[in-house]
């Protein structure tokens, strides 16, 4: 026999998921930008030069062939690529200082993607410094450990004020201007 409460349970739907999410809550594929889908390439390039040490232009050449790349911005994949494999020392000197551990104990994973971050905050003023740091919690959410996006959100937050400070103080300013009074 079968309570009221049951019953009551069996008969409603599931609880649908929310549209554009996976169940951990990054973003679905049909939903992700073109720059988007270069970070997750780039990030796995990046990936294989820090664990296998494999040449830039081999992992170049082995990741434009992947099935998706075709709907990646192949720009900016460029850009992250090969702008973080050779500037990989001025990237660190920014992500070490804001580490509570060695870089050696980083996982890989979110090592490349604090790569990405401070790449994107030191070179690319077009993206806005919030979507940068969203963009590398998605990124972390998705391929990292399981909270691996809180301490990529923890350097980035830190790294960010360095790097983008007047954009960061005009986005200070126009909250402040945009509360009411009290």
């Amino acid at each position: 026999m079968v309570d009221a409460k049951t019953a009551a349970a069996l008969k409603r739907p599931p609880p649908q998921p929310r549209k554009g999410l996976t169940s951990t809550g990054a973003r679905k594929a049909a939903s992700k930008s073109d720059r988007s889908r270069a970070r997750e390439f780039a990030l796995q390039g990046l990936y294989q030069s820090l664990v296998g040490g494999n040449a830039v232009d081999d992992i170049d050449q082995f990741t434009r062939d992947l099935a998706g790349f075709s709907k990646a911005d192949a720009v900016h994949f460029d850009a992250l690529l090969q702008g973080c494999v050779a500037q990989a020392p001025q990237l660190d000197a920014l992500i070490v200082p804001l580490l509570d551990r060695p870089l050696s104990e980083i996982s890989p994973i979110e090592h490349a993607i604090m790569w990405i971050g401070a790449y994107e905050f030191s070179h690319c003023p077009d993206v806005p410094w919030r979507v940068v740091l969203n963009e590398c919690i998605e990124l972390a959410k998705e391929f990292g450990g399981t909270d691996g996006h809180k301490y990529v959100n923890a350097v980035l937050n830190g790294m960010a004020p360095g790097l983008r400070a007047m954009e960061i103080e005009a986005d200070r300013h126009h909250a402040k201007k945009s509360r009411p009074e009290r």
